[in-house]
């Protein structure tokens, strides 16, 4: 697994990172991205935190670059592979990669994303995350990309968690009856998200726009320990 190799070459050096200035990396950086920036350039949304700074940055260097499928389909590749290998993010996160180990790690990284990334808008943008000492926030950045171009496209986001993964024919049957809800505004497209939750024990968190409905086990079970408390 990837976290692996990184795991190997950092247990070879103990030279902590350098401090860096954060604000201003992130300044830098969408500076470089923004400049000549134009409203079609522009993200969508606001977003907010170091790893949404980022993203907003990345989006506006895609745009200009008319690149923006292509970073997509890159960032979702790497999505992927966070949620392949679940120690990825705590090898990222390491203080004691030098500059060579986060030269690997990128090119590693670039492995996994193949011929998608058109121009290497990502693969920059990874060299400038390594040179930031900022690739701990890689994966909430794949995250908040999404979120830029579900906007861009004019999608609306179903997030579905259950205990256990859905069958697509559930998952389709959900899509249907929610896409021809008042939740869902006209030239909209739905784009249904599946999460995986074992701590909901049941049933359905469905979440859409800023509502939602909690038809979970657990849900259910709080509800009736809370009515048990009040009433002994």
């Amino acid at each position: 697994m990837l976290s692996g190799r990184i795991l190997a070459q950092a247990a070879r050096s103990s030279v902590p990172r350098a401090p860096i200035a954060a604000q201003a990396s992130i300044r830098s950086y969408a500076a470089a991205a923004g400049q000549g920036s134009t409203t079609s350039t522009k993200p969508p949304v606001a977003l907010f935190g170091i790893d949404g700074t980022y993203a907003s940055a990345l989006y506006t260097a895609a745009a200009k670059t008319s690149t923006l499928d292509s970073t997509s389909k890159a960032l979702e590749t790497l999505s992927g592979v966070f949620k392949k290998d679940p120690k990825l993010q705590g090898m990222l996160s390491a203080p004691m990669l030098t500059v060579s180990d986060k030269k690997q790690i990128v090119t590693e990284l670039q492995k996994h994303t193949g011929g998608a990334d058109k121009g290497d808008t990502v693969k920059n943008f990874l060299n400038t995350l390594a040179e930031n000492n900022r690739l701990s926030v890689l994966e909430g950045v794949c995250e908040k990309f999404g979120v830029l171009m579900s906007a861009f496209r004019g999608e609306v986001e179903l997030t579905v968690t259950s205990a256990a993964p859905l069958d697509a024919k559930v998952l389709k049957q959900l899509e249907t009856a929610i896409s021809k809800s008042q939740y869902v505004g006209q030239g909209k497209k739905l784009k249904v998200v599946p999460k995986v939750n074992p701590d909901i024990r049941g049933g359905l968190i469905v979440e859409i726009g800023d509502r939602t409905i909690d038809l979970s086990v657990s849900s259910k079970m709080a509800k009736m320990n809370k009515l048990l408390t009040d009433t002994l």
